[in-house]
């Protein structure tokens, strides 16, 4: 029974000994490499004060929120504001506008920086590769605001470029920044010319990476060009662009506010009245701002983009075996 007992101690006694020494390590390898961790702390500091602490004030959703009583002092209303957006006659409206101009840009926009990609690592001029890669990574240092104001003077109906070559050839000027109907349009394909360079840099970083050996064995078997590119670039791009994809599904309700709002006029509303500006409008451009029911429809656009990404992950790991996690 004595040497039972003894040998449990010795057990507990290595136990705790090994932990010690395990964290003894740990903590010299902390200290050695200790600029590496304070570096990790600043994202993770940023990532708590501004995107973890404000999740607090999620609860003036489900209150009827005063300024003078607080966030505490407010009474609960339940799914008040929640059943008021989705009865409100602009819910379907605002949800057609949001999911046209989201998938709208994400199938015309996804693709491009792949394929000028895969175009600029198979060209072989290194001067040519550099002046495009220049030129089209340049448009997205361009702020929100710079961009609508050269979009509003290109497309000008009278002193604008695009309208005056209209008018020489012929046809009349035509109000895109105006019209409803080309508001889509307008905002998607500026986009994608905006931000098309810049999406390529991590595709090329992938492409950098593949193993030189690949390429010569197929070009010892005869392949070319063409069929490097299908059988050897793309399938290495798939884990990037399955990843990219499940990214930018989760932000598919997400539409770019402040842009929304700069190009929305009083002519395009119909279509340029989207799930962000609604909640602006409701929140803090009106004459008596309801924090509550703005909160309520921002919280319902986060909920679908948090479901639409843990589905889409699920369904690429299902196909795929590519996912988050």
């Amino acid at each position: 029974m004595n040497n039972q007992v003894i040998a449990k101690n010795d057990i507990k006694s290595d136990k705790t000994d090994a932990l010690k020494n395990k964290f003894s390590l740990m903590k010299k390898e902390f200290i050695k490499s200790y600029q590496f961790h304070l570096i990790i702390l600043i994202p993770i500091i940023y990532m708590i004060i501004f995107h973890y602490f404000p999740m607090y004030g999620i609860q003036i959703a489900f209150k009827d929120f005063s300024g003078v009583k607080g966030i505490l002092g407010s009474p609960w209303v339940g799914f008040k504001y929640f059943e008021k957006f989705f009865s409100s006659p602009v819910f379907w409206v605002l949800l057609k506008n949001t999911l046209a101009v989201s998938v709208y840009a994400l199938v015309a926009g996804f693709p491009i920086p792949i394929i000028l990609a895969l175009a600029l690592n198979s060209s072989k001029s290194i001067a040519f590769k550099k002046t495009v890669q220049m030129v089209t990574y340049a448009p997205h240092f361009i702020s929100t605001v710079v961009m609508v104001g050269l979009m509003y003077q290109f497309f000008s109906t009278k002193y604008g470029v695009v309208n005056i070559i209209i008018k020489y050839l012929g046809g009349d000027p035509i109000m895109f920044m105006g019209e409803a109907s080309w508001f889509r349009h307008m905002f998607v394909w500026s986009g994608v010319w905006q931000n098309a360079g810049w999406g390529t840099i991590i595709y090329l970083s992938s492409l950098a990476g593949i193993n030189p050996s690949l390429y010569e064995a197929a070009l010892m078997d005869g392949a070319g060009r063409f069929k490097r590119m299908i059988y050897i670039e793309i399938p290495s791009l798939m884990p990037t662009i399955v990843t990219l994809l499940i990214l930018n599904f989760g932000r598919v309700m997400n539409v770019g506010f402040e842009k929304a709002l700069l190009m929305q006029t009083a002519t395009n509303m119909e279509t340029s009245n989207v799930i962000q500006t609604y909640v602006y409008q409701i929140g803090l451009n009106s004459p008596i701002p309801n924090y509550s029911y703005a909160s309520a429809i921002g919280l319902f656009n986060s909920i679908i983009n948090f479901v639409l990404i843990i589905v889409v992950n699920w369904i690429s790991r299902k196909v795929s075996e590519n996912s988050l996690w």
